[in-house]
């Protein structure tokens, strides 16, 4: 729980300074660019990475005793990949790309150390080889994207650094974020909903399709050919679209009504599927030598976080509905039958106001790319730009807010046994 909560401080804190980044640009005052690749590696390093590898070890079983020494083992890995956050923020606000390259280094230690610990509890649990070499996958893409910082940091192959960039970032985001991201979802959703699982038919030619996408569109992005990021794309949706329908299944067959956890991980899936459509309009757009659409700073900004804020941020936060109730009542009263009572109290407060938590979000998300429609017909300085901006910036600063302040609520609730052992 340590790594989720951290991770999503995080988040927060990088959100909190992305929309300070914005506000700075619609007003002409636009941020210096190191505080921009602060916001992107506090965002993903710090935020996404450190609750994706929180994750594994929330969902995965132990194996070894719950309060046993080796739980504690992950610390070294926890403080490695948190200094090296820091450390690596520190690098850019001082100029000092050797900084970066070794604050990489110690961030890469804590993920091997973290993937060595979930490839353990995985073969301890016996999943299918399917699943356990989808994560392989993608924990590879992780260290390539890892590996190709390091060659920025230190100055590597200077005449190729356009492509050893978008390799970097493509490979971490695509190859790893976005695809262990999917696969939480499908493990995930069934159990919020308490339904089986997804269809096999369905899920193994979806895992097929959005790898091979992602694969397809690094390369396109390497190579500069919009037309391999088109075919990339189409692989894309229709993965993504399988996904979607199985999940949808899954939940038309579901007793329950839904939940605050099942809400955002659906949106989030909607968000994913409405990025790949608008990255393959950016792609036809910009195939004619004057583009159909001017597509500026701005534009780009509102695209990247509908899979930033809309996909991510959105399942980020349906993962800790779920998970954090459930770690804290498993961790708290370790008798099954007793912890009942006090999980529904938790699950209760994570679902009050979820209509405005997740609409807040939702429609924060949307307005960025309402305020980067505007600019088409009126003026980057104009009252409605201004206004969009403010309302973008208090939407998706409530929802924050009132989830931060949820897990507080939770944190501070114990079982009302007090006899109970609590964590």
């Amino acid at each position: 729980m340590l790594f989720l909560l951290t991770g999503f401080t995080w988040l927060v804190l990088a959100s909190i300074l992305g929309l300070a980044i914005l506000i700075g640009l619609v007003h002409g005052a636009p941020l210096p660019s190191w505080v921009r690749q602060i916001h992107v590696h506090a965002a993903l390093v710090g935020g996404v990475t450190q609750m994706i590898l929180g994750g594994f070890l929330a969902l995965m079983p132990l194996s070894h005793p719950p309060g046993s020494t080796r739980q504690a083992s992950q610390l070294p890995a926890f403080l490695a990949l948190n200094t090296g956050t820091v450390a690596m923020l520190i690098g850019f606000w001082l100029h000092h790309y050797q900084i970066v390259g070794a604050a990489g280094v110690l961030v890469g230690v804590a993920c091997v150390w973290m993937a060595r610990v979930a490839w353990s509890r995985s073969s301890h649990s016996a999943p299918s080889n399917w699943n356990q070499w989808y994560y392989v996958v993608a924990f590879l893409a992780l260290f390539g994207g890892l590996a190709f910082g390091e060659m920025l940091a230190f100055g590597l192959m200077p005449e190729s650094y356009g492509h050893l960039r978008l390799a970097h970032i493509h490979l971490g985001l695509l190859g790893f974020a976005i695809v262990v991201i999917i696969g939480a979802i499908v493990f995930l959703l069934p159990t919020v909903l308490h339904t089986s699982g997804s269809s096999p038919t369905l899920k193994q030619p979806a895992v097929i399709l959005m790898l091979l996408g992602i694969a397809a569109l690094i390369g396109g992005f390497l190579n500069a050919s919009v037309t391999i990021q088109l075919v990339a794309g189409g692989l894309l949706f229709a993965g993504g679209t399988l996904y979607t329908v199985n999940l949808l299944r899954t939940w038309m067959g579901s007793p329950h009504n839904g939940t605050a956890a099942s809400d955002h991980l659906f949106i989030g899936l909607f968000f994913l599927l409405f990025t790949i459509v608008l990255g393959m309009l950016v792609g036809v757009n910009s195939l004619s030598g004057q583009p159909v659409m001017p597509f500026g700073t701005l534009h780009l900004i509102a695209y990247t976080h509908m899979a930033l804020l809309g996909f991510m941020l959105q399942t980020s936060m349906g993962v800790l509905s779920y998970v954090i109730p459930l770690t804290l009542a498993t961790s708290r009263i370790p008798n099954s039958k007793k912890r009942e009572p006090y999980l529904d109290r938790l699950t209760t407060i994570m679902d009050r106001w979820r209509t405005i938590q997740v609409g807040g979000l939702s429609l924060g998300t949307m307005g960025l790319g309402i305020l980067a429609t505007l600019t088409w017909n009126v003026p980057l300085g104009s009252t409605y730009i201004r206004a969009m901006t403010w309302t973008c910036f208090g939407l998706l600063l409530s929802s924050l807010i009132l989830f931060s302040v949820k897990l507080v609520l939770l944190l501070s609730l114990q079982p009302k046994d007090s006899s109970s052992p609590v964590a």
